[in-house]
Order: structure tokens, then C-alpha cells, then sequence
């Protein structure tokens, strides 16, 4: 038998911790105990947040859908007085007001209610709102999240984004109008986070691929007027961005999937685009890229993405969930995507760190002659 020295590994000392943390006694005795008993409280009380987070999020749903916090904008106003106008009993209505108050979404002053500075900024966020009252086909998907994770049946994000399957997919024009200008509602802060890391002095001409209904050209034109803008996606999409560009851009139709992209461009970005597809779709789409550009070209990518290496919530739980829900593409950290730019024959490949990554974040690359 041999004598084993040295240090404890780490595993086995994370393994003998969690043991005991999950002891009912040792749970008990830390909620009791001056140096522990505030950390055990406060674990617990984000292990109930965690539990009960579908009903504060369904509750957010409720205020939204009622228009409660628009009823509030401008002054307070009685539980009593908004049952009568949306129909529900005072007693209940009460119960949705006290849990916009738990949320911070109101403040209570004696039997009125008014906005809190979190529900005042949740009407300030554009598409915000529109993002909430959508999300109730993503709850459905999630009922069962673990016939998910095996990717059993349809979901209803599918349907939602029928784009991300093809041009074919995608032909209805009310079906491009509906999902373009929810993309659209929220496109306004993609791209002012964009717009700070990223600097377009030095670009004449921009092509944005999978640009929409324009709203990421709309702010680079404001930023930037002696730019020359294009404008590539699908048929049914570009539709949508002739009122919005108002000539401010040359508007091209085609499928990054089936047709060559655009030449004579100096830049071209691909905002939200490459997190709805696959990795073979993205790899191609990054070729034809790296094949319109010139030397010199620049690259932006700008998207929501994991942490990598180390996990947070917006990329790794919400959008890694939400790419899973729409049954093709994935959340991708900026590692990921910058070694997908290199297996291109992309160069200087950035990773510039941005102001609120729960928006966005963004990688940019240049192809060297």
C-alpha cells in the first residue's frame, strides 16, 4: 500500500463541502449562527427566487398585458379604480399590485399605487413590452424543458421564426411584418452598444447582411451620413425597411443561404444574425463574407452571447434556451465566434468589450490581403 501526500484535490474538497451544505443539520445550525446565519439567508432567499421566477415572471406578464404600468405613468392610482377598468375583481387586482410592489415594478403609499423607478424604466425600453407579451409562446416551450433538451416535438419559437429554415420558410409578408418589427423594436439599443466599441469612420460603404427592417442601418446613417448603406435579406423582410430607410440605403433582396453576397463594400455586419443557425450555416455564411470583402474589409459581428468559460445568465440561460426553443442555431460565446472568423481567414480578430452584455456583445475581424 502506498502512503498518499500532498494537498487535498479540489474535487474532493468541493465534494465534502456540498455534502455537508446539504445536511439539514448543518443548514439549520448555519441559520442560527452569528458568523453564518446572514449568508445562509440570503442563499435561501435566492433559492426562492429561483423557484418561484416563473410566477414573477408571469406576473410581469399580467402588469403588461393589462397595461397597469401605463395606467401608473402619469400618477397614482387605487386598486379599486383599475379592477373597474380591466374587469377584475379588487381583491385580486390588489394581489397583482402588491406583487409589482415584491418586484420593485411599484411603490405602495397607503392605498394607492404608483410606478417605482424599475417599472418607469421597463416602459422606456424600446420593444421591451413586446418582448414580454411575446414570450408567452416561449413559457409553452419551456413547460416541459426536459423534452426540450431532447429535442422532442415542435416548438412554438419555430413557427415564430421561420426565417432561420430557409427563404422559403419565410415568404408570408404579415409573418416578416410581425417577427421583422419585434427584431426591430429592440434593434435601436443592439446597435447603440454596437456603435460605442465600434467605430465606422474609417468605412464608406457598409453592407448589412440580415439586417431586417433596417433599424441597425437607420442609427450607423444617423451616426455616420456620408456612409453608403446596403441592405441584404430576404424578399418577405425588406419590405419592412423601405419606410424606415427612406432611400437612406440601396435595399437588396436575396438569402445569404442561396445567393452571393453584395460587392463593393469596405465592411460588412452581421447584427443578431449568426446566432439562429447552425454552425455549418455560419461557417458558409462567414465564407461568402470573407469572399465580398475586400483586403482590408472589416467584419462586425454583434449578438448575444455566452459567457464562455465563464457562464452568465442572459447568454447562457435565456438566449442559449431561447436558440434551443427556435430548433436550429445556438448561443455562442466570443472565443467560439472569433475561432469560427480565423477558420474563415479572418485577422485581427477583436473582442471589444461592451457596455451591457446582457444586450449585446460584439467581435469584429479584418481580412488581410
Amino acid at each position: 500500500m502506498s502512503d498518499v501526500t500532498g494537498p487535498v484535490p479540489r474535487w474532493r474538497l468541493g465534494g465534502w463541502r456540498n455534502r455537508l451544505i446539504s445536511s439539514r443539520g448543518f443548514q439549520r445550525w448555519a441559520s442560527h449562527f452569528p458568523l453564518t446565519r446572514r449568508i445562509a439567508r440570503k442563499e435561501g432567499e435566492a433559492l426562492f427566487d429561483l423557484v418561484s421566477g416563473f410566477v414573477y415572471s408571469q406576473v410581469l406578464l399580467a402588469l403588461v398585458e393589462l397595461d397597469v404600468l401605463r395606467d401608473l405613468r402619469d400618477g397614482p392610482g387605487s386598486a379599486q379604480g383599475l379592477a373597474l377598468k380591466h374587469g377584475i375583481a379588487p381583491e385580486r387586482m390588489a394581489v397583482l399590485l402588491n406583487a409589482g410592489v415584491a418586484l420593485r415594478l411599484l411603490k405602495k403609499r397607503h392605498d394607492r399605487y404608483c410606478l417605482a423607478r424599475r417599472g418607469a424604466a421597463l416602459l422606456g425600453v424600446p420593444g421591451l413590452e413586446a418582448m414580454i407579451r411575446h414570450h408567452s409562446a416561449f413559457y409553452r416551450d419551456l413547460e416541459d424543458p426536459v423534452a426540450l433538451l431532447k429535442g422532442e416535438g415542435e416548438t412554438e419559437l419555430a413557427a415564430f421564426w421561420p426565417y432561420v429554415f430557409g427563404a422559403g420558410a419565410a415568404e408570408d409578408p404579415e409573418t416578416a411584418r410581425i417577427y421583422s418589427n419585434l427584431m426591430a423594436d429592440s434593434q435601436g439599443l443592439v446597435a447603440e452598444d454596437t456603435l460605442k466599441v465600434v467605430k465606422l469612420g474609417n468605412v464608406a460603404r457598409l453592407l448589412d447582411v440580415g439586417g431586417g427592417s433596417g433599424a441597425f442601418l437607420a442609427a450607423v446613417g444617423a451616426a455616420y451620413p456620408q456612409m453608403e448603406l446596403t441592405l441584404f435579406d430576404l424578399p418577405a423582410v425588406v419590405l419592412q425597411s423601405e419606410a424606415r430607410l427612406r432611400g437612406r440605403a440601396q435595399i437588396v433582396s436575396g438569402s445569404f443561404r442561396d445567393d452571393p453576397l453584395p460587392g463593393g463594400h469596405d465592411a460588412i455586419s452581421l447584427i443578431r444574425v449568426l446566432y439562429d443557425h447552425s454552425d455549418d450555416t455560419v461557417r458558409a455564411l462567414l465564407a461568402k463574407v470573407y469572399t465580398a470583402l475586400p483586403d482590408g474589409g472589416r467584419l462586425i459581428i454583434s449578438e448575444p452571447m455566452t459567457g464562455g468559460a465563464r457562464p452568465h445568465a442572459p447568454g447562457d440561460a435565456y438566449f442559449a434556451f431561447y436558440c434551443m426553443a427556435m430548433q436550429t442555431g445556438r448561443a455562442r460565446s466570443p472565443q467560439e465566434i472569433a475561432a469560427l472568423c480565423a477558420d474563415a481567414g479572418f485577422a485581427q480578430v477583436q473582442q471589444p468589450r461592451v457596455p451591457r452584455p446582457f444586450i449585446t456583445s460584439v467581435v469584429t475581424a479584418v481580412k488581410e490581403g
